[in-house]
C-alpha cells in the first residue's frame, strides 16, 4: 500500500532520523535517555530538526511556510514523540504560532514567520499563574495602557520553554471590570524589550520530560509596544480558548507516539523472551494484553485523524471534537502504557535494562500529556457545558439534510479527499451546529446494512459490526435522555455524575469515528483494515463502558489483529490505521535524498 500524500513528510523525517535503537543516530533511545539522566535540554536534537527545516511545517503556506493540513502535522509529531517526548514537545511549542496565524496583522505574521525560519526561533505560552492555575480570568499579571503601548507586571508559571525561547505569548489583564473581556493577548518579542525589566524563574524539576526548559517569567514595569498586542484589546480570553481548541486536539499526537514505543518495545521483549518452553507472546494473557493495546491505538487513531481533518472541514464543531479527543485519546493511551507494562515485567521499572530503559522514560513523560492545555477535568467541563445544546440539535436535525451530512462526513473521514483550507475565523467558542460524527450514526447504519450484499466481506464480522453500531446508537439515545432530564447548570460546581456523562459521550464519539473511518476508507487502507475484525473488536471494547461483556455479542477471534500487530512490528511500520514505513537501519536516506524524493513525488 502506497502511503497517502499527507504522510510523506512523516516518512521522510523517519528515514533521516534513522532507527532509534541504533545509539549512533540522532534522537536515538540511548541519546535521549542520557539527556534525561542529566536533565539536560536537547539542544543538539532541536538544532538537527531546525537544519532539517521542520519548522517550515509549522507555518501555513499562505504565511510562507509548508504547513498544509493537521493530519500531516499529527503524523510527523508522532515520529518525534515515539523517540522522545521531551524534544518533541520542546520543538512543537512553535505551534503556538497559530495564535498569530489566526489573529495577527500581516506585519505580525511576517515577523513571526521570519523569526521561525531565519532565526530558528522558538516560543512559549505564558497563561497560567501559580496562584490561579487554569482560572485564567483570575490573572494577577497586569498590562497597563500607556502612550504607545503597555507596562507589564507580574509572574507567569509554569511555562515550557520559558527561558529558551524568543517569543512569549502573554495573557494579561487590561481591564479590571471587563469580565470575560478583561484579558488581552500579547506576542512579546524578548529581543525588543528591556532585559532589565523581565527575568526567568528557576527551573522546575519534574517527574517526566526532565530535560525540559520548564520554569516561568517575571515582568517588572516592562514596556511592550502596542504592536505586540494580538487582536483587539479585551479579546485575549477568546483567542486563548480558540487556540486551545487547536492544541488540545494535537496533543493526541504526543500520546500516540509514546504508545507506539511502549507497545513496540514490549512486543520486542515478548517475542524474544522464553519462559516455560515458549515465548511470552505465545502465552494467551500477554498476547491479549498486547492485542488490546493495539486495538486502543487504532481506535484513538480514528478519533484523532477525524478531528485533525475536521479542522478543515467542520471548524464550527471543533469546540466539541477537540475536547473529546484531548480527554479520550490521552487518557486511553496512558492506560495502554500502564497495561502493557505488566507484560514487560520488572523491566518496565528499570532505567537501563531493555532498549536503554526507554519504557520507563515513556511512562514518566507521557503522564503529563493529559494535563497539557487543560486537564481532563477542564476538557470534560468544556464538553459538558455544550451537551444540552448538542442533544437538542441532534433531536431537531434527525433525518434532515441527509445528503449534506453525508457529504460532510465523506470530506472529513475519506482520507483520499483533498481538504479545503483551514479558516481559523470559523472556530466557535461553543458548538451551535451539532456533532456530525454522532449525528451521522443513522447514515452509517444504513451503509453497513447495504454492505450485506458485498461478497468480499466476512458476513459474521459485518453482522457483529452492525449489531455493535446499533448498540452505540441505543446508548446515545439513552445518553440524550439523561442529558435532557438533567438539571445541571453552568459553572464549576458540577456533580461527578455529570462528568461521567461527558466521559460516556467521548466513548460514543470515538466509536462513531471508527465506524465512519472504516466505511469511507475500506478500499484505501489495505486488507487488514478492510476486513473489519479490528472494528468489531474495537466497538465491543468501547461498549464495555456501558454494558457487561455477557450483554454484548461474543468477542470474535482476534487472531487477525494479533497477526497484524506482529506484521507491522516485523515490517517496521507505525502501529496505525495508516501504517506508514518507519526508519529501516538498512535503508537510510540523507536529508538531501529525502527532499529530492518528496519533490519527485509531488
Amino acid at each position: 500500500m502506497q502511503p497517502l500524500k499527507q504522510y510523506w513528510i512523516a516518512e521522510a523525517l523517519e528515514k533521516d532520523l534513522g532507527d532509534p535503537t541504533n545509539p549512533n543516530n540522532v534522537m536515538s533511545f540511548k541519546q535521549v535517555i542520557d539527556l534525561d539522566e542529566r536533565e539536560e535540554f536537547p539542544h543538539e536534537i532541536i538544532n538537527w530538526l531546525y537544519n532539517w527545516k521542520l519548522q517550515h511545517y509549522y507555518i501555513p503556506t499562505e504565511c510562507g511556510g509548508e504547513f498544509t493540513s493537521f493530519d500531516e502535522f499529527i503524523a510527523f509529531v508522532r515520529v518525534l514523540s515515539r523517540r522522545d517526548q521531551t524534544a518533541a514537545i520542546a520543538f512543537t511549542t512553535m505551534f503556538w504560532s497559530y495564535l498569530t496565524w489566526m489573529a495577527g496583522t500581516d506585519e505580525q505574521k511576517r515577523t513571526l514567520a521570519s523569526f521561525m525560519k531565519d532565526a530558528n526561533g522558538a516560543m512559549c505560552l505564558a497563561y497560567s499563574e501559580k496562584a490561579h492555575g487554569s482560572d485564567l480570568l483570575a490573572s494577577d499579571v497586569r498590562a497597563t495602557k500607556v502612550p504607545g503601548g503597555y507596562i507589564l507586571n507580574g509572574e507567569k508559571w509554569p511555562i515550557n520553554r520559558a527561558t529558551i525561547s524568543g517569543v512569549t505569548f502573554v495573557l494579561a489583564k487590561t481591564d479590571e471590570e471587563g469580565g470575560a473581556r478583561s484579558l488581552s493577548l500579547f506576542m512579546v518579542e524578548k529581543s525588543k524589550i528591556d532585559p532589565a525589566n523581565y527575568s526567568h524563574l528557576p527551573k522546575i524539576f519534574t517527574h517526566g520530560v526532565r530535560g525540559s526548559d520548564m520554569s516561568g517569567i517575571k515582568f517588572e514595569n516592562c514596556f511592550i509596544p502596542e504592536s505586540m498586542r494580538l487582536g483587539a484589546e479585551g479579546a485575549g480570553l477568546e483567542l486563548a480558548l480558540k487556540g486551545f481548541q487547536i492544541t488540545r486536539a494535537l496533543c493526541a499526537a504526543f500520546s500516540q507516539g509514546a504508545a507506539d514505543t511502549a507497545l513496540r518495545t514490549t512486543l520486542k521483549f515478548a517475542l524474544g523472551r522464553q519462559l516455560y518452553g515458549k515465548t511470552v507472546y505465545d502465552m494467551p494473557q500477554p498476547k491479549r494484553t498486547l492485542t488490546d493495546g493495539f486495538l486502543d491505538i487504532l481506535i484513538c487513531d480514528c478519533a484523532t485523524i477525524g478531528v485533525a481533518r475536521g479542522f478543515n472541514t467542520m471548524p464550527e464543531q471543533i469546540s466539541v471534537w477537540s475536547a473529546v479527543v484531548k480527554y479520550f485519546v490521552t487518557t486511553t493511551l496512558e492506560t495502554v502504557v500502564q497495561n502493557v507494562s505488566v507484560v514487560l515485567g520488572s523491566r518496565f521499572y528499570m532505567r537501563e535494562e531493555h532498549d536503554y530503559g526507554i519504557f520507563q522514560k515513556v511512562l514518566r513523560d507521557n503522564a503529563i500529556i493529559s494535563m497539557f492545555d487543560g486537564s481532563t477535568v477542564v476538557n470534560l467541563h468544556a464538553l459538558l457545558l455544550q451537551l444540552r445544546q448538542l442533544t437538542k440539535s441532534r433531536i431537531r436535525n434527525a433525518g434532515r439534510n441527509q445528503d449534506t451530512l453525508q457529504a460532510r462526513l465523506a470530506a472529513t473521514f475519506d482520507l483520499t479527499q483533498p481538504l479545503p483550507a483551514f479558516d481559523g475565523k470559523k472556530l466557535e467558542l461553543v458548538n451551535r451546529g451539532g456533532d456530525d460524527v454522532l449525528q451521522g450514526l443513522g447514515l452509517a447504519l444504513t451503509s453497513l446494512i447495504d454492505l450485506k450484499t458485498d461478497s468480499s466481506l466476512n458476513g459474521e464480522v459485518l453482522q457483529q459490526i452492525i449489531q455493535l453500531t446499533e448498540i452505540v446508537q441505543e446508548e446515545l439515545n439513552t445518553l440524550d435522555h439523561q442529558i435532557t432530564e438533567s438539571t445541571f447548570q453552568f459553572g464549576h460546581e458540577q456533580a461527578p455524575e455529570v462528568f461521567d456523562i461527558a466521559k460516556q459521550y467521548c466513548v460514543l464519539h470515538a466509536a462513531a469515528s471508527c465506524v465512519h473511518m472504516w466505511l469511507y476508507n475500506r478500499h484505501h487502507l489495505g486488507d487488514f483494515f478492510s476486513n473489519g475484525e479490528w472494528l468489531a473488536l474495537g466497538l465491543r471494547k468501547l461498549l464495555l463502558t456501558f454494558r457487561p461483556a455477557k450483554a454484548l455479542p461474543e468477542r470474535i477471534d482476534d487472531a487477525a489483529v494479533a497477526q497484524e500487530l506482529v506484521r507491522l512490528y516485523t515490517d517496521n511500520r507505525m502501529f496505525s490505521i495508516v501504517p506508514f514505513q518507519l526508519a529501516n537501519p538498512q535503508l537510510q536516506e540523507t536529508t538531501t535524498d529525502a527532499t529530492q524524493r518528496l519533490q519527485l513525488q509531488a
